[in-house]
């Protein structure tokens, strides 16, 4: 009998190409029960109340089913079929039950109770006291301390809200499949770089039809909404992007009714647990302590970019005015008319740019600035992925050797979620002299290969690559050998993008892009001439970009920190007080921007949205450590290999084995400060 993948040892590689769907029910069913029977063992008070007996023996136990899930999941993301959704939300409830079955389990949570209270406690490893206090918090977060009716209903509570945000993932990615458009007039994609052409007209051949076929993926919308100067073209898409999975399309893929669900299931839970409201329930695991300090950090930070993006605007309405004679920009308009004044005032595009940025030479490069900065390569290796787009790769140490695995999905396709992130299948774990080493995903929608050409990147995509490899990293190169200090385990959320953001800096830095840039004909380097008007083009428009970013970050602080759930009416009324706030561009009273908010309903970042600012603090400032330490040592540039080693000992090393407070402050001798942050905004006298 052939065994399921999904079974195999934990130590061992999945063989994720003979995964079929009706492995993942049988896999699932049987890791939980196996996992089910050692939290009951794990839970008894006869047990010395020890490591090795509570928390060893559970996560032996228990990490198998974790990981069979990720890869599930994973897959359910990445080649999403009919067929494999179906295993996956068969499984969806009874992972969810389980789950939710551990939280409120009494007796595995007197255990830990034993565990802080055994007089040895004290003298343990620091890790394994904050990997006990998290548990702690984490149980009485997960409703152990409800009785009766309360508990069952918190129980009911979970499997909702993880059934809900399925189903909105889900909506998002069939509105998003569904829709295209078929162009048989080619004068209609004047302005339209090649790649995207070609692109749009191999998915025609696919389809048997003739000209071009366009979708609502970013390979496809940004570069219309941007180059196309078929007005008529881009309002069409920007229509069809602002209404996915509303009330404006398919009846039964539009998200209102869900995001009312899972507004009120949050509100329901945060007062189950005795907290006023959702915001506040989740502030508990955070660096930030309450709503109203981050509500602070976030005004504090819109009044300081909201002139810089009123200015923004103002040049780029009159630009269209006086060189286009449009006195009425739209939404659909801004774009377009901000990539000519673009290549106006610094004399490029982001087309040419792109030409320079091969995803074989950009890929390349990124693992030399990881190697001169963390002492780590990255090598080649033959792992049985889910798709032939995948590549996979070792990553080395010096010191340590193979210390992970790297599998890297970069192109769009069917079948796939939109966007960029990156998850683990398992984390690095030590047993006595065996060493378990995480293997980590690495997941973008970048426009694949055309015409037996390498894929082109635009500097977006290079900066989200970077930031990606950002959060691989932080798992790759932990030394926490206890999984439950693992950085995406228990960094708080509001520090868990530093490294990502961190990295993207090293995007601008002319040795970088030399070694990134080889012409997709020719081979040659970005020339230094259009490397300075990129660098001069850095904080183009950046006041709007930043408004854009904390107007979301508001808005979702604030249908969260409610005492109640909200209609969608209300939700929508929300986001338009908050746009008149902090904003400075008012879509159309159809635009429906929530339905499609995954990060907000089907991502995890519910009442954390702001993350991402309050993280860019931290990244700036922690940036500003090389910046000095090149400015101290002419010699040096930012790749400087001593300051590298310094974070990766102090932040990417330690994972969550500390507070990321201080964390932060090993690294950099201080408490973090905003001024980094906005000098590379431009919005400070200084280097922009």
């Amino acid at each position: 009998m052939t065994q399921n993948p999904l079974l195999v040892p934990i130590d061992e590689l999945i063989d994720y190409a003979a995964i079929q769907p009706s492995d993942i029910e049988p896999a699932i069913t049987a890791l939980i029960d196996k996992a089910r029977a050692a939290v009951d063992r794990a839970a008894d008070p006869a047990l010395p109340a020890t490591w090795e007996a509570i928390v060893d023996a559970l996560d032996d136990d228990a990490e198998p089913l974790w990981r069979a899930w990720s890869v599930a999941g994973h897959l359910n993301a990445v080649v999403d079929t009919p067929a494999l959704r179906e295993a996956y939300n068969q499984c969806l409830p009874k992972v969810t039950e389980f789950s939710t079955w551990i939280g409120l389990h009494k007796g595995l949570y007197a255990q830990y109770k034993r565990l802080r209270e055994n007089p040895a406690f004290a003298s343990w490893p620091a890790t394994r006291q904050r990997i006990v206090e998290l548990a702690l918090r984490d149980f009485r977060l997960s409703g152990v301390e409800l009785e009766g009716e309360a508990r069952e209903e918190y129980a009911r509570l979970s499997e909702q809200q993880a059934q809900a945000s399925q189903r909105f993932s889900e909506n998002v990615l069939d509105a998003l499949d569904k829709w295209t458009l078929h162009i048989e007039d080619g004068n209609r994609l004047e302005g339209l770089p090649d790649d995207v052409r070609a692109a749009a007209a191999a998915r025609a051949r696919d389809a048997g039809l003739d000209g071009w076929v366009l979708n609502l993926k970013m390979p496809c919308y940004l570069p219309v909404m941007q180059y196309a100067r078929d007005r008529e073209l881009r309002e069409t898409l920007y229509r069809a992007y602002g209404t996915l999975a509303s009330e404006h399309g398919e009846a039964a893929l539009d998200n209102s009714p869900l995001i009312e669900q899972l507004l009120a299931l949050r509100a329901r839970e945060a007062q189950l647990l005795g907290y006023g409201d959702f915001a506040a329930l989740r502030l508990q695991t955070r660096m930030a302590r309450t709503a109203d300090e981050v509500l602070g950090f976030l005004r504090d930070l819109a009044a300081k970019a909201k002139p810089h993006a009123q200015r923004d605007l103002a040049e780029l309405r009159e630009f269209a005015q006086n060189e286009y004679g449009m006195t009425a920009l739209q939404p659909w308009d801004l774009p377009f008319y901000a990539e000519r004044l673009r290549e106006s005032r610094y004399d490029y595009s982001e087309d040419e740019v792109k030409q320079y940025f091969t995803e074989p030479r950009v890929l390349d490069g990124l693992f030399q600035v990881a190697e001169k900065l963390f002492d780590v390569t990255m090598r080649r290796c033959q792992v049985q992925a889910w798709h032939p787009d995948v590549k996979a790769f070792e990553v080395l140490s010096r010191d340590e050797g193979v210390v992970g695995h790297l599998l890297v999905d970069l192109y769009a396709r069917q079948g796939k979620q939109g966007g960029a992130w990156v998850d683990s299948e398992r984390n690095r774990r030590r047993v006595g002299d065996h060493l378990q080493r995480p293997v980590v995903y690495l997941t973008c929608n970048f426009t694949p290969p055309q015409d037996g050409k390498p894929a082109l990147l635009t500097h977006d995509d290079v900066i989200t690559l970077f930031h990606e490899s950002g959060h691989a990293l932080h798992a790759l190169l932990s030394r926490v050998d206890d999984p439950g200090a693992s950085a995406f385990a228990s960094v708080e959320w509001d520090a868990i993008e530093l490294p990502s953001q961190f990295m993207e800096n090293f995007c601008w830095e002319w040795p970088v892009v030399q070694a990134l840039s080889a012409h997709v004909d020719t081979g040659e380097p970005l020339p230094r001439a259009l490397y300075d008007k990129l660098l001069a083009a850095r904080n183009f428009q950046s006041g709007m970009q930043m408004v854009r970013q904390i107007e979301f970050s508001l808005f979702d602080m604030a249908i969260h920190n409610q005492a109640a759930g909200l209609s969608i009416a209300q939700v929508l009324h929300t986001l338009d007080d908050i746009r008149r706030e902090v904003a400075v561009v008012f879509p159309p009273e159809w635009h429906r921007f929530p339905h499609n908010f995954s990060h907000l309903f089907a991502g995890g970042y519910g009442a954390g949205y702001y993350s991402y600012k309050w993280a860019e603090v931290l990244s700036s400032d922690a940036y500003a450590a090389f910046e000095e330490a090149a400015a101290a040592h002419p010699e040096r540039d930012t790749l400087d290999a001593e300051t590298g080693r310094r974070f990766r000992d102090e932040i990417l090393a330690v994972g969550g084995a500390r507070p990321a407070a201080e964390s932060f402050r090993a690294f950099r001798g201080r408490d973090p400060s905003l001024d980094a942050l906005l000098r590379h905004s431009g919005m400070t006298a200084g280097r922009d």
